[in-house]
């Protein structure tokens, strides 16, 4: 405790780049968070209540997941509705077209210009998104819900029965929600390039936190106000819930060392048939090497019932979107489970590169003990990382399914969102992100501390 309360004071009192960097970041968010209660323009912020029990309604609650995304804006139907998950999209999609198109591999192996230009491939394919996001957005407020009416309650403010006003509507619209995604990815890339963290990640997470005191004080005052429940109960259940976040931090940094011998570093001096002063290193392999990418693969699938069940007349097929909409049921549970543990091992073969590691080991003179360079290598180091990639995938759909499983322990479904899924996942690993980074400006600053005081030693040992 006194090293952080220590660690605290060098922040706030000495070390001036890294507090502006914090001050920086804070306020972005801010200005985020602010936007987010914005609405957009015929849009009356009195009236968004009817939308948003509404809304709530006729998900089952997978409304919920999306709007976590967006910090609320989404049921707000506020100028940053479409949030980053745009953004977020085109990379995905760019990512995977990467491997796929060899003129986008070939860009994305040239280094810094390389990467700059991927970067303006994702933005432009980011406005496509949302041109094509936008519409459907602002046609499902159209059609599903009140329309205008003398009634001061209604949630338009201007005439949507005249073509005029309902083109009017969806052009300001469609204008204003591709710009507050533009706005949003701006103040990502501020935060990454002149804060603390990474941006788009932070972003993300002030929209799932915000969510987070109202969740409490729901879950408290549904457990306070339950004859059968009790104080006892409620300390329980955040025991419990200290117990998922401290396993999924665990999950988050397990890794595999596979030793590692450079034979650069072997002593040509024999003694009793031993060599001397062996140099081991380490190829760290992580257990869920794809993060929290699964789950919103997986996530992303399961919002089409959603964007489609309203222009689907088919009763049928409409009642099968229904069951899947329902995030605490079986059968979103069992498909979510199968899609996780499916993209876990996908994206992980898409993002670790077996053969180039072994030819970039092979290359150094590094090897792995009692393993051939080249083929022999990437073959054990794939075997590796199915070995440890199996059961972190379960792990992982594990988390994602828990909200439904601690639903149905009584724990309300606004606070059982927050035990598991993709909400869980980006706070903790977005919290260690900034924590390490937070250690490198920390140790970097103690480290020069060290190094000027041993200087005036020096000094004055030679005077």
């Amino acid at each position: 405790m006194n090293n952080f309360f220590k660690n605290v004071h060098s922040i706030f009192c000495n070390m001036k780049d890294l507090r502006n960097k914090i001050f920086l970041t804070l306020s972005l968010l801010l200005i985020y968070r602010f936007g987010s209660y914005v609405p957009i323009p015929g849009i009356n912020p009195i009236g968004v209540g009817n939308f948003l029990e509404k809304i709530q309604l006729g998900s089952k609650g997978l409304i919920q997941i999306l709007s976590s995304f967006t910090g609320g804006s989404f049921n707000r139907a506020s100028i940053f509705a479409l949030g980053i998950m745009p953004y977020i999209s085109a990379s995905i999609i760019i990512q995977l077209m990467c491997l796929i198109i060899p003129y986008l591999h070939k860009v994305q192996r040239d280094g810094e210009s390389g990467r700059k230009r991927i970067n303006s491939i994702t933005r432009w394919l980011t406005v496509l998104i949302c041109f094509v996001q936008a519409p459907i957005y602002l046609i499902s407020l159209t059609q599903s819900f009140i329309p205008f009416s003398e009634n001061f309650n209604s949630i338009y403010l201007i005439d949507l029965d005249s073509f005029f006003g309902k083109s009017m509507f969806l052009f300001i619209g469609i204008t204003i929600l591709t710009s507050g995604t533009l706005f949003t990815m701006w103040l990502g890339d501020k935060i990454t390039d002149k804060g603390i963290g990474n941006g788009v990640s932070l972003i993300i997470m002030s929209g799932i936190i915000s969510r987070f005191p109202d969740a409490i004080v729901k879950e408290i005052y549904n457990k306070l106000y339950n004859k059968h429940s009790s104080v006892i109960l409620i300390f329980c259940e955040f025991i419990l819930w200290i117990i998922v976040i401290l396993f999924s931090t665990i999950i988050i940094q397990a890794i595999r060392k596979i030793p590692l011998q450079y034979a650069s570093h072997y002593k040509s001096v024999r003694l009793e048939s031993q060599y001397l002063q062996k140099k081991h290193q380490y190829l760290p392999l992580k257990m869920i090497s794809a993060g929290v990418m699964p789950l919103i693969f997986s996530q992303a699938i399961m919002l089409f019932p959603i964007t489609f069940s309203n222009y689907i007349t088919n009763n049928n097929i409409k009642h099968l979107f229904n069951h899947f909409q329902d995030i605490y049921g079986f059968w979103y549970n069992s498909t979510i489970f199968i899609l996780v543990v499916i993209f876990t091992f996908f994206y992980t073969a898409i993002t670790i590169p077996v053969h180039q590691m072994s030819d970039d080991l092979k290359r150094n003179g590094c090897f792995i003990p009692q393993i051939k360079p080249g083929r022999e290598t990437a073959k054990y180091i794939d075997q590796i990382l199915f070995y440890i990639t199996l059961p972190g995938s379960i792990l992982l759909a594990i988390i994602a399914i828990l909200p439904s499983i601690v639903s149905r322990l009584g724990i309300t479904k606004s606070f059982a969102l927050f035990y598991g899924g993709s909400s869980l996942l980006i706070v903790v690993g977005v919290i260690l992100d900034v924590y390490q980074q937070i250690n490198i400006h920390l140790l970097n600053y103690y480290y020069d501390g060290l190094m000027m005081k041993n200087n005036r030693k020096n000094i004055h040992y030679k005077l």
